[in-house]
């Protein structure tokens, strides 16, 4: 790879969740780009900052004569990655002490993630969010808080984050090809639905409008109501006056991102078009939702979700072989979307385990855009598009999606399980118990079993379709399945 061209880091996860960080490499970029992909790539690095420490990309080092990596004894004969890596073990005070030592480790021990993942392991009850992790995490007032210059440090490492965190995204959201825009619909029958549209991404554009939740709920409203309830934030439980500082005020390259599935208990709301006051109730066009026979049994099925502009999650699928609506209150959300199945290649980027129960896939949504969305946006499948607030979009099971805030956002998503998709969802259950989420402790290792259970109670000719449709999809499975339950 030529220099000053960032290798980009990735992450491994399981398919049904959002992932635990874990860093790759693939062994090749993807394909050149075309003038337009490399104006818009162009584009969005031109808006990047000057680093506050005057840090530059390793590329640079080729032409400089200093470079105070030099300076740093042995740690200077160590790769940028590995001398990271080693630093993610130390405590606060370590770091506190080697970054007095030279201007180089001074660098290297500022960078955020090392802070940011000292604060989640151990995060205190009480603490003032100050702009970053590391003055959070030590106590430091902003005005108090120290950028000594270090001119002449050349390090990806240092300035891939700083950079993704930076650059403007809007250029990818723009001149969406014709043959990849997700369709809008104004609503749809649950016939038409059922016939034509559970395989298809889609976009409905009235149904939220109906919700009295929508033009209620906004970011100011939830703080202004509930500052002081504690909400889900990846790996941490924050009063929502806390996330609310931290949205107004963060540079993450991947801000943490509100996702909570007891936000119904947590503000007292009740959800249904039958319940009585209910705040909001799933577009009367998916149907009945099957994994509603399981009662108090059912898998997690909603979440709020809150982030800041540039929040937002890498490809995933969505849990148990789910379908899944995502109704956007305030902001807007951009979709990058791939079918998959056994014939079908993961998305260009993203690297699948031989289970498919871990996906690997560039560390943040920025690096994804940066090396691999003109692949993507070439690749036959592709579907992408922007939904704003007040509209709601379908993901149908089994795809792969990337979601990006192009603003702070507010939205309230829902997994659920249609008829047409039942085959889908009974052979996940079956053959991938191992991938299984959702479920209290009690019922995962068993899920299969009692959800062919309930549905033999209550819907014995629904499940015997979906018996049936399994059985073309694997038949031989198929006197396993018609003996179960």
């Amino acid at each position: 790879m030529a220099p000053g061209i960032l290798e980009p880091t990735t992450r491994a996860s399981p398919v049904v969740a959002l992932p635990p960080r874990k860093k790759f490499k693939p062994s090749s970029p993807p394909g050149s780009l075309n003038a337009d992909d490399a104006c818009d790539a162009e584009t969005a690095q031109a808006a990047v900052p000057p680093h506050p420490l005057a840090v530059k990309p390793a590329g640079n080092a080729y032409t400089a004569t200093e470079n105070l990596k030099a300076n740093c004894g042995s740690f200077a004969r160590l790769p940028d990655e590995l001398l990271n890596h080693i630093f993610e073990s130390f405590d606060a005070e370590t770091l506190r002490r080697l970054g007095s030592t030279c201007r180089a480790l001074y660098a290297f021990t500022r960078l955020d993630e090392l802070w940011r993942a000292l604060f989640v392991s151990a995060p205190p009850d009480e603490f003032v969010w100050r702009g970053t992790w590391r003055a959070t995490y030590l106590g430091i007032p902003q005005e108090h808080v120290s950028s000594i210059p270090c001119r002449n440090l050349f390090s990806d490492v240092l300035y891939r984050p700083f950079q993704c965190a930076h650059i403007s995204l809007e250029p990818f959201m723009s001149n969406i090809p014709a043959h990849n825009a997700i369709d809008r619909l104004p609503d749809l029958t649950y016939e038409e639905y059922a016939n034509g549209w559970t395989n298809k991404p889609f976009i409905l554009t009235e149904p939220v409008k109906e919700w009295p939740v929508y033009g209620k709920w906004t970011p100011d409203y939830l703080l202004k109501t509930y500052p002081d309830v504690k909400f889900r934030a990846e790996a941490v439980d924050w009063p929502m006056a806390k996330y609310m500082s931290y949205m107004s005020n963060s540079s993450d390259e991947s801000p943490l991102y509100l996702f909570d599935r007891a936000f119904a208990e947590k503000t007292g709301i009740t959800v249904g078009r039958d319940s009585p006051n209910a705040a909001y109730w799933p577009p009367d066009c998916f149907g009945e939702d099957l994994f509603e026979v399981l009662g108090d049994q059912r898998p997690d099925c909603r979440w709020m979700i809150l982030g800041p502009k540039r929040s937002g999650s890498t490809f995933h699928k969505d849990p148990n072989a789910t379908s899944a609506w995502n109704a956007v209150l305030t902001g807007a959300k951009y979709w990058l979307m791939f079918p998959s199945s056994s014939s079908l290649p993961p998305p260009p980027g993203v690297i699948l385990s031989d289970d498919h129960s871990e996906i690997t896939s560039p560390l943040s949504i920025a690096e994804y855009l940066l090396t691999f969305h003109a692949l993507a946006r070439e690749t036959p499948g592709c579907r992408e598009g922007i939904c704003y607030a007040g509209e709601i979009l379908h993901v149908p099971s089994g795809w792969f999606h990337l979601v990006l805030n192009l603003e702070d956002s507010l939205a309230l998503t829902q997994n659920f399980v249609p008829k047409r998709k039942l085959a889908d969802v009974l052979g996940f259950l079956r053959d991938a118990r191992d991938q299984v989420s959702g479920f209290k402790d009690d019922v995962c290792d068993q899920a299969y079993e009692l959800f062919v259970e309930r549905l033999r109670e209550s819907h014995p000719e629904v499940l015997e379709q979906g018996l049936v449709d399994l059985e073309k999809k694997n038949p031989a499975f198929s006197q396993q399945s018609l003996d179960s339950g």
